[in-house]
């Protein structure tokens, strides 16, 4: 991997650069089941560990929502079973044992220090549909108000593949952009992000501060390196990009590392950190990073430009391909001729419409169709630009 790449950028500035973490007001702490699980029961010791700091740092004025696996780890042995389970049913009937166990260990150790605790189980559906996930933003802030913790899982009892987020990584990320928190801090059985996997290389370099991901990272990605968890750093990578995109901050460290969250709000340079691109809004977040993309648009560079340069809406004129199968307001991919994406956003016709229209022009639209309900394929209000 070329160290020279963004992957190494702006190490030399690396304690001006966790000193912003010492202004952060609220964060997300997603905590995996390698952390929290010792061979094939819950680490009790690592569970103790984790809410002390979390303690700590909700005492220090900090509010703090926990996204926690663990769930099906903590219950798959419980129902007698000698391994982690393959099939979905299985899976489900572990989860709904696991996370009894799981929520109870952590309302006893918080409850030692006086902290108050809530359980939200979600799934992909609850950040796909605005009203829901405006909602449950409504929720997370009146509980951080009242001074409470938030423990947040994916609800594996019920949810299925079409609507499964999949991983608690991007459920971490889904859920910092949703709380608007400055800071996602990820906590797995590495040390933080390397040139290559330290499980299969001598000697790898960790990286300490990201500015941007770059393709070596994709590739240096691997996958998941336990039995009890389903993420890998393709995973971590993922999140990265949308807590980033969105405008924030994210660091990736070793879970097992004493007070690791208390450490890193004091500007210890412990893991390592993802750095923020532009701020965007919380309905712009939502459109980029919480729902499923469901379709592909290619245009041209003429209206590439007028999208990123002129601020305009995407017209039917400036579109060369349709991909996919979506319907109106579901939310698309804008690609460049090159097959770079730069821009996501709410289509205003369905595929079979757009396909009908592109290439021509808005004032054909009524002739083509039969009726001209919008101008645009994507109005600018619903357009996100993606940083490159």
């Amino acid at each position: 991997m070329n160290l020279s790449s963004p992957i190494a950028q702006k190490r030399c500035n690396q304690t001006e650069q966790r000193t912003h973490l010492a202004g952060v007001q609220r964060i997300v702490v997603k905590v995996g089941s390698s952390t929290l699980s010792q061979g094939t029961y819950l680490d009790e010791a690592a569970l103790y560990e984790l809410v002390h700091d979390l303690a700590l740092v909700r005492q220090n004025g900090v509010e703090v929502i926990l996204v926690t696996s663990g769930a099906i780890a903590a219950g798959w042995p419980q129902l007698g079973f000698n391994q982690r389970p393959q099939t979905l049913p299985r899976l489900q009937a572990s989860a709904a044992v696991g996370q009894i166990r799981l929520m109870a260990a952590y309302e006893e150790r918080f409850c030692n220090y006086g902290q108050r605790t809530a359980i939200l189980l979600l799934t992909r559906d609850d950040f796909s549909d605005r009203e829901r996930y405006t909602r449950m933003g409504d929720t997370l802030r009146t509980l951080l108000h009242l001074g409470v913790i938030p423990i947040i899982n994916e609800n594996d009892t019920v949810a299925v593949d079409e609507i499964k987020v999949g991983d608690n990584d991007t459920l971490s990320a889904y859920v910092t952009n949703l709380a608007q928190a400055q800071l996602l801090v990820i906590l797995s059985d590495q040390a933080g992000f390397y040139t290559a996997d330290p499980r299969q290389h001598a000697a790898p370099e960790l990286i300490h501060t990201v500015s941007a991901i770059s393709e070596d990272m994709r590739q240096a990605a691997g996958r998941a390196g336990t039995t009890a968890g389903t993420g890998g750093m393709a995973t971590k990578l993922r999140a990265a990009e949308i807590v980033t995109g969105s405008g924030e901050m994210m660091v990736l460290a070793h879970g097992k590392e004493p007070l690791v969250v208390t450490r890193l709000l004091k500007g210890e340079p412990l893991g390592t950190l993802f750095l923020p691109q532009s701020r965007i809004s919380g309905r712009k977040r939502w459109i980029a990073y919480s729902r499923h993309l469901k379709g592909r648009l290619l245009v041209d560079n003429g209206a590439r430009d007028a999208l990123v340069l002129g601020g305009k809406s995407l017209l039917p004129a400036g579109i060369r391909r349709v991909g996919g199968h979506f319907d109106y307001s579901d939310t698309v991919s804008c690609i460049t001729e090159n097959g770079e994406e730069f821009a996501r956003g709410l289509v205003n016709y369905n595929s079979t419409e757009t396909a009908q229209l592109t290439g021509k022009q808005t004032k054909d639209i009524e002739k083509i169709l039969g009726y001209r309900d919008y101008d645009e394929i994507i109005h600018r209000d619903n357009l996100v630009l993606l940083d490159s």
